[in-house]
């Protein structure tokens, strides 16, 4: 969550790629987190340069395969040594970088000190910077020589400057980094470029350039859709993180997305319609604290003394007029697939184990907390997040409590038979043996095939009159509409037949159910007794469980092994393939052309030429893509370990949630003590 928190409120982001393994499946996820929420620029550091097998090759290629972008752009050469012999003798390592924009060289020491010079203009003086025979400063003509023709394809003036050069092989070595750098800007803040370094962080090599070029080309906040700034704008900030500080107390990281937040600011948090009041405005830069007056438009700082915010609410001045009191939008965690209970050691224990939870679910809104026959049920995103949920409690609020046996978090569909007629209208006592009856005419029907639901709701989706998809029910504004919404909120939570959430419905809250004469509580009350009804009298739904899809990398010899295994527990192969993103002739399957994009030569990064091309064409790795039940693989490591003698890795990512077989619902409903 913490990725997925921060990629809400960035303009732009260094994405980093290990250069030994290229894409992986988290690499996949960061980017799709990136693109959900329209983050407007991204530059790639490939790490781990220094280490063996590492390929600039290999890595530049896993970004096509992947189809992260289909128009990757190195600013950088690696130099993997400044002496002949590594290159023959196929050594790891990299201790310096040509920065083809600047035309410049960095050189390293052991200890990481840089050094830096500028580059001759001409090829007769380039390869007398470079001893006798080195392989580079043939190379570097050619590649400064692509990066200009890749990047005027996406500026006119550029190609005009090119176009006017002679037609000496170094011409283009003329050109200076102040005639590149505003069209390389302009062609990553258009997304039309992915600007490409490489390094090794561990070693310092290559960061300042990151950062440089982070400065250059990365978007500012004046650079993406923004409200019309001016002095009186109406205040409006997103809490993107809210964290508990034993020293400092609650600690609201926010980012002003309109006007001038200051110190003497009245807020009110429009989530949750309650007033809050500052204490301190910080900026916060590493572990150091600055205490400020003021955050401007576009920034990003920590407020303290919030009492009722979390992560993911906005925040608005008080006395800001309707039209300026629109939520922001919210941060969106992924659906809980794996959940267990908490049991406190004490009775004494139990109060401020739930306060803990309280406060751990106002930190992660991808934590859920709820009841069930009695026990704390909390609910998380997979067995890691779970032990990192339980580190949280018993360290920072210092709570005493067992975990239950981790379980994986099923889902009900809308059952299909006919509700009765009178499921729309709930009556209930008010006391004093007085009845009230409310009818709620709600439109409930099942996702159609390939209908996506909203995952604010778990994978329903909840409309208005018109159609438009409603935000959480704390996100609503105070009226009828948001006391309907919360008793759906209810009602979805748990089903009447399996107590299980109800998932792929589809509900319409048309205008005749927000006209019933009732209190708030009587409002609430109804949505959820009616659309309860309506789930009991339509009959059990089909049960789903999460599934995940599954990449395992083995030797070919334990092959076999490894796909009777997935069958074995409910899973089925989708592909077989090579471990490599690439094939032999260099040819990404699926993913985009290599066709005018510039591909270094495997020699650059000389450690990796022999594995790379061994990977490649030997067919020893094999890869098995496959899908699967994740209650069958929480245990998956120590399973896979053993059947490949430790020679096998595997990526997992949720694939959603999918319906079960007949005896398959049968297991789930007698382990959860429905059958």
């Amino acid at each position: 969550m913490e990725v997925e928190s921060a990629s809400r409120v960035v303009d732009g982001a260094v994405v980093l790629i290990d250069s030994v393994e290229g894409v992986e499946a988290q690499t996949k996820g960061v980017w799709a987190q990136l693109n959900r929420y329209g983050v407007a620029t991204k530059l790639v550091f490939l790490n781990k340069m220094d280490r063996p097998g590492a390929s600039f090759k290999s890595a530049l290629t896993s970004i096509l395969a992947s189809r992260l972008h289909p128009q990757p752009l190195p600013l950088v050469v690696p130099i993997a040594s400044f002496g002949c012999s590594a290159y023959r003798q196929a050594e790891p390592g990299i201790h310096g970088l040509i920065d083809l924009v600047k035309w410049e060289r960095w050189r390293w020491t052991e200890e990481g000190k840089p050094s830096m010079e500028a580059l001759p203009r001409t090829l007769g003086s380039l390869i007398s910077v470079f001893e006798p025979n080195h392989p580079i400063p043939s190379h570097l003509v050619a590649a400064r020589t692509q990066l200009l023709d890749n990047l005027s394809m996406h500026s006119e003036e550029l190609m005009d400057t090119l176009l006017s050069l002679p037609s000496a092989p170094d011409a283009y070595l003329g050109i200076e980094s102040g005639q590149i750098l505003p069209h390389l800007r302009q062609a990553s803040l258009q997304n039309a470029i992915l600007p490409i370094i490489c390094g090794s962080a561990v070693r310092h090599i290559g960061t300042e350039l990151v950062l440089d070029y982070a400065g250059e080309l990365l978007a500012s906040p004046l650079d993406v859709p923004h409200d019309p700034q001016n002095p009186n704008a109406p205040l409006r900030l997103l809490a993107w993180k809210v964290n508990w500080d034993p020293r400092r107390g609650w600690m609201t990281f926010v980012r002003v997305y309109s006007g001038k937040l200051t110190r003497q600011s009245k807020l009110l948090n429009n989530n949750r319609n309650q007033k809050e009041v500052i204490s301190k405005l910080m900026l916060l830069y590493a572990s150091e604290f600055q205490e400020v007056d003021e955050l401007p438009f576009g920034s990003v700082g920590v407020i303290l003394g919030l009492k009722h915010t979390r992560t993911g609410d906005t925040l608005v001045s008080t006395g800001a007029p309707a039209s300026a009191r629109s939520v922001l939008r919210d941060i969106t965690p992924p659906p809980a697939v794996i959940s267990s209970s908490v049991i406190p050691q004490s009775h004494a224990d139990l109060e401020p184990v739930q306060n803990a939870l309280e406060s751990l679910a106002r930190t992660d809104p991808s934590v859920r907390v709820d009841i069930q026959e009695g026990q704390v049920l909390i609910h998380g995103l997979g067995a890691l997040h779970l032990e990192i949920v339980e580190g949280r409690l018993r360290n920072e609020w210092n709570v005493n409590f067992e975990f239950s046996k981790r379980r994986v978090s099923y889902r009900e569909g809308l059952g299909f038979g006919a509700p009765n007629s009178e499921w729309d209208t709930w009556d209930t006592d008010v006391g004093g043996g007085k009845r009230i009856s409310v009818k709620l005419p709600l439109i409930v029907r099942p996702l159609e095939n390939g209908e996506e639901g909203d995952p604010v709701w778990d994978g329903n989706k909840v409309l208005d009159d018109r159609g438009n998809k409603l935000p959480a029910p704390e996100s609503v504004p105070v009226g009828p509409l948001s006391y309907v919404v919360q008793g759906v909120a209810s009602a979805l939570s748990s089903s009447p037949h399996s107590s299980l959430a109800m998932t792929h419905v589809c509900i319409q809250i048309p205008k005749q159910a927000l006209s019933a004469q009732a209190t708030p509580s009587i409002l609430t009350g109804a949505a959820a007794g009616v659309l309860r009804q309506f789930f009991r009298s339509a009959g059990p739904g089909p049960i789903m469980e999460p599934f995940i899809n599954l990449k395992v990398t083995i030797p070919e010899g334990h092959l076999g092994k490894i796909i009777r295994d997935l069958t074995e527990h409910g899973g089925e192969v989708l592909e077989l393939g090579a471990g490599s993103t690439a094939s032999a002739d260099g040819e990404v399957s699926g993913g985009f052309s290599q066709e005018g994009v510039y591909i270094p030569p495997v020699w650059l990064t000389p450690s990796a030429s022999d594995g790379s091309l061994r990977s490649s064409t030997s067919g020893v790795k094999r890869a098995i893509h496959g899908l699967a039940p994740l209650s069958q693989f929480l245990d998956y490591s120590q399973r896979l370990r053993a059947l490949s003698e430790g020679n096998g890795t595997f990526e997992m990512y949720a694939a959603g949630f999918k319906e079960v077989s007949e005896p398959r619902q049968m297991e789930i409903l007698r382990e959860i003590g429905r059958a």
